[in-house]
């Protein structure tokens, strides 16, 4: 795979003027092209990643980051691009970890690769662990298998894919429904160890509005498991 001309590299940003320049220079030393939505930011986000070399789709209002994802999907498609490298704005993925998503891509085939940072979560705040933790248990139970990392927005993904499955969510809970989309149509999954990086206690979700959109989604997608099996997308 030519993953130089063929990967884009998506980065949703709400107000990460701090840290967007940087994650965006190191991600070009792995993908070159670079593109950034800003959703709504009102700190100089955009300008910021303009500067350090990415293209940026600016959002009037913030429209959460399911809708900003599946707006960069649709950009990148347009452009002629066959996969999407994700990861946030924030510096808490680390770049230098791209070449595992994209070696585990090339030997196992799988169209959705997930960093998975359980494997040392010492610098992970407590309650974001925990979270984590329970989330992927309850998508575990969802889905038939072992998840050791469902909330982790470091993911590659076919696009083509991204666009023709129902992965209909506007907000925080988009990296559960794409995954549990991905099972559903029967598509591989696969994770990767990635580095554990945490700055500071800085997060844009709001616990308990983002929580309750969580636990309905869960609940829905809990009956379209039981109520059909899925045919698989080719």
């Amino acid at each position: 795979m030519d993953w130089k001309n063929h990967c884009v590299a998506l980065i949703p940003c709400f107000n990460e003027a701090p840290h967007i320049g940087e994650v965006v220079s190191a991600v070009r030393a792995f993908i070159p092209q670079v593109l950034v939505i800003d959703d709504g930011s009102t700190d100089g986000t955009a300008h910021t990643a303009e500067k350090a070399g990415a293209r940026v789709i600016c959002c009037r209002r913030n429209i959460g980051k399911g809708r900003a994802l599946r707006t960069g999907w649709e950009q990148a498609q347009a452009k002629g691009f066959q996969w999407v490298l994700m990861l946030d704005g924030d510096g808490q993925h680390a770049p230098s970890d791209i070449p595992e998503f994209l070696r585990c891509a090339e030997i196992t085939g799988a169209p959705l690769v997930i960093g998975n940072r359980m494997l040392d979560t010492t610098t992970m705040p407590f309650i974001r662990r925990t979270a984590n933790g329970w989330m992927s248990d309850r998508i575990s139970q969802l889905v038939g298998t072992a998840v050791p990392d469902s909330q982790c927005g470091f993911r590659l993904a076919r696009l083509d894919l991204l666009l023709r499955l129902p992965i209909l969510t506007k907000r925080f809970e988009v990296e559960s429904s794409m995954l549990t989309t991905f099972f559903q149509h029967r598509q591989a999954v696969e994770f990767v160890p990635i580095k554990t990086i945490y700055r500071s206690a800085k997060s844009n979700i709001r616990p308990l509005r983002d929580s309750w959109r969580w636990l309905r989604w869960r609940l829905d997608q809990r009956a379209a498991f039981r109520a059909c099996i899925t045919m698989r997308v080719p």
